[in-house]
């Protein structure tokens, strides 16, 4: 019997990476080394029970990666940028994968666009962030991390990511409003927002694997339904049972909330929202659809996590 070959999934643990390790191990076709900084955690071991090798590796120690990555052939690379929420940090940690995964026939990295491509740093429409980017998480990524895997001569598939439905069933999720009604304030206007769940992503990680000749070398652009905020809202609405009024907040008021990722966050959602016409042609559902062809609608998605909504 031939033996599987092997993708090593950098960040297994978290939501992006594990649902790329579950998506490989329920097709079966691969099998799965996961990376995990402390392998005996809770998170790595639910991995390990689902059939993963699980691998102790840290990203900023490279011959860590180097022993994960061998042996392997391929790997799938994400950067955990909002456990630091620094560009200088996330910049280390591509160098760093970039250095180890000389040798695998096929990488698969997780990217976004570099904003600063139409909103110049000298625009004050929004903050202007460490000096020199706008985006931090997607600037690293498109303007200075995509170009070490080309110089690298890395066998590399771009696959930009798009907004996670996930993140509409805690952080911002609808909340009970003084008068008793159901709010939605995402700070979109009237713009279209692209999303897909993470479990999709999985799916189409899975797939771009099955199909080197056609995917090393593209960028893929991954999204699922590109939706404005009212249509967000009417989704809530049919899962809840009850209407979701939606009234999108000012970039400036999400900035101002004052956790850890507001500014970031609001900043990511102000591209989202004046520069759609740039991002959502990058990212084709049709491509999509084809990479995972039961994909999940956002209402499905709701109605498949109806216990994990949150009201705020």
């Amino acid at each position: 019997m031939t033996e599987k070959k092997i993708i090593a999934v950098v960040g297994a643990t978290g939501e992006q990476g594990g649902a790329v390790a579950r998506a490989l191990l329920a097709d079966g076709e691969f099998a799965v080394r996961a990376l995990a900084r402390t392998p005996e955690s809770a998170a790595a071991q639910k991995v390990a029970a689902l059939g993963a090798e699980v691998v102790q590796a840290d990203l900023y120690d490279v011959e860590s990666l180097r022993k994960a990555f061998d042996g392997a052939y391929g790997a799938y690379l994400v950067t955990p940028f909002f456990t630091h929420m620094s560009a200088a940090k996330e910049l280390e940690e591509v160098k760093n994968l970039v250095a180890a995964a000389k040798g695998l026939q096929h990488v698969v990295w997780s990217t976004l666009e570099d904003t600063r491509e139409v909103i110049s740093l000298d625009d004050d429409r929004m903050p202007t962030l460490d000096e020199k980017y706008k985006v931090p998480h997607f600037d690293v990524k498109g303007g200075e991390a995509d170009p070490l895997f080309e110089q690298a001569g890395l066998p590399t598939t771009y696959v930009r990511m798009s907004f996670y439905w996930n993140n509409l069933l805690s952080g911002m999720a609808p909340y009970r409003a003084a008068d008793g009604s159901l709010v939605l304030s995402l700070p979109m206007g009237e713009s279209r927002i692209s999303g897909i769940a993470a479990e999709d992503i999985g799916k189409a990680i899975v797939s771009v694997l099955k199909h080197p000749e056609k995917t090393i070398g593209q960028t893929i652009g991954l999204g699922v339904e590109h939706l404005t905020g009212q249509e967000v809202a009417q989704a809530f609405s049919d899962v809840l049972g009850e209407d979701v009024r939606y009234e999108p907040l000012s970039h400036n008021d999400f900035r101002a909330l004052g956790f850890r990722e507001a500014v970031e966050i609001g900043n990511m959602l102000q591209y989202y929202t004046e520069f759609d016409t740039h991002i959502l042609p990058r990212r084709d559902t049709g491509q999509t659809r084809e990479l995972v062809p039961a994909w999940l609608t956002l209402k499905e998605f709701l109605a498949a996590h109806r216990e994990d909504i949150v009201i705020g």
